[in-house]
């Protein structure tokens, strides 16, 4: 084996296994977007070779296991299939969870001075997934070489995305990340997910209102995804139903009119609820309004209680986001 690629997208690792460009390709696709972020010993654990770590919890998990056994790799870990290599090429896609792999990813190899010899970051602007095999072997994303300053900014922007409070990751905004082309809108899009300083909302939530404030609109209407008005790209399809839920099956609602949930693989696994899911017609309550016009704050009305990177939100521990002036507001 001579070259692996390591990507954050299942179906990019799947394009470029069928193009040939490589003789391994290990997608990474572990959610830090969402919910708590794993423990140091799951951190640590992750890239480790496979012992007891769960399902989800370990680098080659999202990986088929057909493609890992044919390959002898089953169980591997990171460094040590990285030492095996003649080169290791990184292929992180522009969203933001894809963003996050790449930095604990470079954080993970920084101590380790034989790993970073055969690296090279290969930065995608655009989801490659769908790419004909034939134009996917064409293609050849500009590489660069991790150095000392690659290292150090990603070390920097890990820690703190994993801090208590988002103050550390606010204050990257003041350095020069050129090091890494996607990141600087990777980090502004995932400020803009903190709690609005007047409505409350994350900037997703708050397309979803946008999206619904026309009436009868469809709960699919307001998703992510090809060619859709919903133009955020931060949380992925469970996520976004999630959010959803949180807008209509709380205390006291934004959003009216769904009549199926909560958004979980059983509604998904019972024909009849999803069918009633997918035919909901959504409105928007005169909270929902009220929020869309910034006249009211939806966590006045309901409860908080989130994580954002290592941060958990809480009424009494609110951290928020001024979207017109990118300003980064503590909790009183």
């Amino acid at each position: 084996m001579t070259r692996l690629i390591v990507t954050t997208d299942s179906s990019t690792a799947g394009g470029i296994q069928r193009a040939g460009v490589a003789d391994l390709v290990i997608a990474i696709e572990h959610r830090l977007v969402w919910g708590p972020l794993p423990s140091d010993a799951e951190l640590e654990a992750f890239f480790a070779p496979r012992t007891t770590q769960p399902h989800g919890l370990h680098w080659l998990d999202d990986t088929p296991s057909w493609r890992l056994e044919e390959s002898g790799m089953t169980g591997r870990g990171l460094i040590e299939l990285m030492a095996e290599c003649e080169s290791v090429e990184l292929w992180p896609g522009p969203e933001p969870n894809a963003q996050l792999i790449l930095l604990w990813l470079l954080d993970r190899c920084g101590g380790e001075r034989a790993a970073v010899s055969k690296l090279a970051i290969r930065h995608l602007d655009i989801a490659l997934g769908g790419i004909d095999p034939e134009r996917f072997a064409k293609l050849n994303p500009p590489a660069a070489r991790p150095t000392a300053d690659h290292l150090a900014l990603a070390g920097r922007a890990w820690q703190a995305y994993r801090a208590l409070t988002p103050q550390a990751w606010f204050d990257l905004l003041k350095a020069d990340l050129s090091l890494l082309p996607q990141f600087e809108p990777c980090a502004v899009d995932l400020l803009e997910e903190l709690p609005n300083v007047t409505t409350g909302l994350g900037a997703t939530e708050t397309r979803i209102l946008e999206l619904i404030a026309p009436g009868g609109v469809l709960p699919f209407d307001v998703f992510p995804g090809h060619q859709k008005p919903n133009e955020r790209r931060v949380f992925d399809y469970w996520e976004v139903g999630a959010l959803l839920d949180g807008l209509a099956r709380c205390p006291v609602p934004a959003v009216s009119g769904l009549d199926e949930g909560p958004f979980s693989l059983d509604m998904h696994d019972d024909v009849l609820r999803h069918a009633r899911y997918k035919q909901s017609r959504l409105s928007l309550t005169d909270l929902g309004k009220a929020v869309l016009a910034g006249k009211e704050d939806f966590y006045r009305h309901n409860p908080v209680p989130r994580w954002w990177g290592g941060t958990l939100l809480t009424s009494e521990r609110l951290w928020r986001w001024d979207r017109e002036i990118r300003l980064l507001i503590a909790p009183d």
